[in-house]
């Protein structure tokens, strides 16, 4: 069965994983948590209930299965944007292809996948493949809470606050309670870079700090 999430900012449903368990990009070659992924949101509050967790932990095997493809794709059809991953990433060559072909055979819905596993080449062809797609939009998230933008030919950067010099495209939900409301510049193809200014307790404080 697929289960999916609705966070109240996104406008549409999304599939996630739990957070750092499945994300092998969020972590230097020393081993330790990069920037952005040490101020994770994912991994703070209501994140922790067992009743977000559940289907999280749930999606880890359920991919897996033969059938999940094609009830993904009947189940979003029908659905104008879709979000993949608002926690968790792209941990498994295996699960990228079977994400590409949902996104093939659901051209009518506009697709955000953000992630880190750029860094790993084994991913390149995938990635290239679904940035073909015109209903797709591949972010490559970048390491820094300072707003340093990464290659690639859609990503995304943290920056210290909405005021922070940046020539990226700043997500303005800090205006709307946190909600995308009518934006969707995330899955907007001719936006290049999105910055996403810093919020959430753990990650402010991590600011604060490395200021």
């Amino acid at each position: 069965m697929i289960r999916f999430s609705k966070p109240s900012k996104i406008p549409c449903k999304t599939w996630s994983l739990q957070a750092l368990d499945t994300c092998q990009g969020s972590k230097d070659s020393d081993g330790a948590l990069v920037p952005a992924c040490a101020g994770c949101y994912a991994t703070t509050g209501h994140y922790h209930g067992p009743k977000v967790k559940e289907p999280r932990i749930h999606n880890r095997e359920d991919w897996k299965r033969d059938g999940w493809v094609s009830e993904f794709v009947s189940t979003i059809q029908k659905d104008k944007y879709f979000r993949w991953f608002d926690s968790g990433d792209i941990y498994d060559l295996r699960l990228a292809k079977k994400i590409l072909e949902v996104m093939q055979l659901t051209p009518g819905t506009k697709h955000w996948l953000p992630t880190r596993m750029h860094k790993f080449s084994k991913f390149k062809d995938t990635f290239t493949n679904m940035e073909i797609l015109p209903n797709v939009v591949v972010r490559y998230s970048s390491d820094s809470i300072t707003g340093g933008i990464i290659e690639g030919t859609n990503s995304s950067t943290i920056i210290p606050d909405s005021e922070s010099k940046t020539s990226a495209s700043v997500c303005n939900s800090y205006k709307t309670q946190g909600k995308c409301k009518d934006c969707r510049n995330c899955w907007d193809k001719t936006i290049k870079v999105i910055a996403y200014p810093a919020h959430g307790r753990k990650m402010l404080k991590l600011i604060a700090t490395s200021s």
